[in-house]
Order: structure tokens, then sequence, then C-alpha cells
């Protein structure tokens, strides 16, 4: 449905967005996750044909949108901030689109009730915009952004004014909204979590570039470098040495790990940082007094203890070195949550590793 290529953006001598390549599907919900200043908003604004781009080709459903003004192209935006008019009814801001569309009045008004239905907001249309909450606000947003029937639907960071519980919940409505209106759905976000819930395919960017573009769990589980798995959720690194490497396995020894033996795929091919293996908080587990593990554990005392209601997280200091590991552990009836100082084996896997070079 988008295709990029080679596109390059300048605001002066500032080199915004720097050779990105890269396509998304038809019917995909595709994110471009990434720090403040990271260019995904300026490449979200060159498919909605707010910005121009430098040199290079933006295609939609295979057309060049070079010289194809904004308002003609097949996509339509969800606003971060909504820009919902407060002196009209929700009816009114729905139809604002329709201005100029030759349906009679009778089908236009059908229109909009079928756009509020989809959206959860049956029977709002005259209601007060202002006298919405944010949750309704941006539903009314999505609904006059879908009556026009877009190919592609263009989300700028449409959650960060709600409050997490809602941030939540509107998440798992735009996965199923998405999946109801069968059309391309692009958010822009700089949550992690929000992009791993509700995204088919993330593209991970910084300084203009795009760094890993993959599945949730492949970005998650096998992370192209390490600032990509160092900006998506959490993880451990602790400096490797690299002993051998033949036959598609590779040996390294870590401090606190000792000697272990990777698979090739467990190794990403980028090259640049000092050697490092990674590990992620939920790969490591505490072992109990009284519990046996057949995995390989190391001793340490647990430095700092951070409570979640429904996980509790440590930090656990290895044993003959300065290195801080943090694990999570799901607290179950009968676990009891640790008191910093304790000294505590921690079980790992060698498969959970993943080496950075």
């Amino acid at each position: 449905m988008i295709e990029f290529r080679d596109v390059h953006k300048y605001y002066g001598d500032y080199h915004a967005l720097r050779g990105i390549t890269a396509t998304i599907r038809a019917g995909e919900f595709f994110s471009l996750l990434g720090p403040s200043g990271c260019g995904k908003t300026t490449l979200l604004r060159t498919i909605a044909g707010f910005e121009d781009i430098s040199s290079g080709v933006v295609l939609i459903d295979g057309k060049d949108m070079a010289r194809v003004a904004a308002n003609v192209r097949p996509t339509n935006m969800v606003f971060q901030s909504y820009a919902i008019f407060p002196h009209m009814s929700v009816a009114e801001n729905v139809a604002f689109g329709l201005r100029r569309d030759p349906r009679s009045r009778a089908e236009k008004a059908a229109a909009v009730e079928e756009a509020l239905e989809m959206v959860g907001l049956k029977g709002y249309g005259g209601r007060a915009a202002h006298a919405l909450s944010g949750g309704q606000r941006q539903r009314v947003a999505l609904a006059r952004a879908l009556i026009l029937k877009p190919k592609v639907l263009l989300l700028d960071e449409p959650l960060s004014a709600l409050d997490k519980k809602m941030r939540e919940h509107m998440q798992v409505e735009l996965i199923k909204l998405q999946r109801q209106v069968g059309i391309t759905f692009i958010l822009v976000t700089h949550d992690q979590e929000e992009a791993l819930v509700m995204s088919d395919r993330i593209a991970v960017m910084f300084e203009g570039q795009i760094a890993q573009l993959a599945d949730p769990e492949t970005l998650y589980r096998r992370p192209a470098t390490r600032q990509v798995a160092d900006f998506i959720g959490t993880m451990n690194f602790i400096p490797a040495r690299i002993l051998d490497e033949t036959g598609g396995r590779i040996e390294i020894e870590a401090p606190g790990l000792g000697r272990a033996t990777l698979s090739a795929d467990q190794a990403p091919p980028a090259r640049g940082d000092a050697p490092a293996v990674g590990l992620r908080p939920e790969t490591l587990t505490l072992v109990y007094p009284g519990q046996s593990t057949e995995e390989r554990t190391f001793p340490g005392h647990i430095d700092e203890v951070i409570y979640f209601g429904d996980m509790t997280y440590y930090d656990v200091i290895l044993e003959g070195t300065e290195i801080e590991m943090r694990l999570s552990m799901r607290n179950v009836p009968g676990r009891p949550v640790l008191d910093v100082g304790t000294k505590v084996d921690v079980a790992w896997s060698p498969e959970a590793l993943v080496l950075f070079r």
C-alpha cells in the first residue's frame, strides 16, 4: 500500500530523513516507533502530503505521490490533539469532511450514524463536542477520518493525551476497529509497549533512519542492534568475550555467567559495539530456598526492589562483580517479596542470550 524509495528530507542543513526505503502492506497495522526527533512524524507527514520530500519516491497504492496534493491523496489523519471543533456537535464534527460530497443530506446523515456506530458512539450525534471526555473526542476524530473511507489512516500519537487505563482500553479498541474496516493503519508513537501491543509490524527509527523493521516478537526477542534492544523494553547488558566462532556456533565468556555456547541466530549481524550479551528481565528467575532447577545459576544479592502489584522487579548485583541485573517475578500466592540485601541464586538459560558485537 505504501512504498518509500530512498526518501530524504532536509530542513535547511538538518537531515531529517536519511534514505528511508521500506514497504507497508495493505491492511496491516504498522507503527513508526522511536524517540522524539527521530523523524517518525516527518515520515508520516510525507505520506499525508503535508511535507514535501527532498529526494526519493513515495508511492501509495502503486501511484507516485509527487505533486499530488494532500487533499486528494487516499489518506486521512487523526492528529495528536484530535482537532475537534468545540462549537460543533459530534455529528457536525464527523460530517465536516463531507461538505463537498455530492450525496444528499439524508445520505450524509446515514453515513455519520454509520461512522459513529463503528467507533462505539451510536446516539452521540447531538452531543456538544466540548462536553466529551478525552476518549470520546478521540473516537469522534476517528469517525471523522473514517467517514471518507480512506485507503490509509494515519495516526499521529492519538493516545498520548489519555490516562493509562483509557489508553490501554483504546489500544484494544483501535486493534478491533482496524480489523473491522480492513484498511491500512499507520501509527506514530514513542511508547514501546503501545507499538508492541497494537502492531503487525514496527519500524524502529533513530536519527532519520530505520534501524530495524520487523514484527513485534522479532523486535523484542531478536533485536538487530544494541540500540534497538535498549529502546524496546528492558534488557540487561553484560560485557562478553568471544572465544570461538565456528560451524554456526559461538562460544562466549561473560563475568558472572561464565562460558556459554550460542547459535548463530542469537547474534545479529550488525557490528560496531564492544561485545556484550543481553538478557531480558523475564528470562531470569529467582531460585527460592528448597527449589531446584536444571538451568544454570549465578549468585548475587538484591540491591533494589520495585513492587508493581502483579510483578516485582529486582535489581541483583552479580557476586564478585559490580554488574547489576534486573529480573522480574510474577507475584503469585505464596511467593514472598524479598528484601534488599537478600542473597539469592538466579537461574538463566544460554538460549535467552543475545550477542551484540
